[in-house]
């Protein structure tokens, strides 16, 4: 059962995580008990470690009731980025991401220019088959089969890698 604060009335007397953190008593209008159950508390400590509890006070205070749950995602969200990578936080996991994403672009155009480039060369030599029926399709050799097959093994050989073991459901949910 929830009273009217949207708390459970048997964790009315267990202080949410915020407040046990920061020892003090959770008063029954605790703006951060809604976001930051006493079950999870890593998710305010990380918060409070980057943002600081006055921080994250103030600008919850100041937004609308509706839109506290966003807000508080996107502190936790960046806190745990910050606290994986101190310097640029998810700045730093867009960049590589944006990286990954380049390195996919270019190995799509190539993929593309050389079935263009297949494509065309059968067509000349359906051409040609046509016009002259006594010759013979050219041959692959085995050699070019393999340097081809290594070819497109070096292309596509790179691995997405999104460290996401820090990010639990239980830090999106409100």
């Amino acid at each position: 059962m929830k009273d009217s604060s949207g708390r459970n009335k048997q964790d009315a007397t267990s202080p949410c995580a915020a407040c046990k953190l920061l020892r003090r008593r959770c008063a029954q209008d605790c703006v951060f008990s809604p976001y930051f159950p006493a079950d999870e508390p890593q998710k305010f400590a990380n918060v409070h470690k980057v943002f600081g509890a006055s921080n994250v006070n103030k600008m919850l205070q100041e937004l609308p009731v509706h839109q506290r749950c966003d807000a508080v995602s996107s502190m936790v969200y960046e806190a745990n980025a910050r606290v994986r990578d101190p310097v640029y936080g998810c700045v730093g996991a867009i960049s590589s991401l944006q990286q990954q994403i380049n390195v996919l672009q270019t190995q799509l155009a190539i993929a593309q220019a050389e079935v263009v480039h297949m494509r065309m060369r059968q067509a000349t030599s359906s051409t040609a088959t046509g016009a002259n029926s006594n010759t013979t399709p050219p041959t692959v050799s085995p050699s070019s089969t393999k340097m081809s097959s290594a070819r497109h093994k070096s292309l596509f050989s790179m691995d997405m890698v999104v460290d996401q073991t820090s990010m639990g459901e239980s830090l999106w949910s409100c």
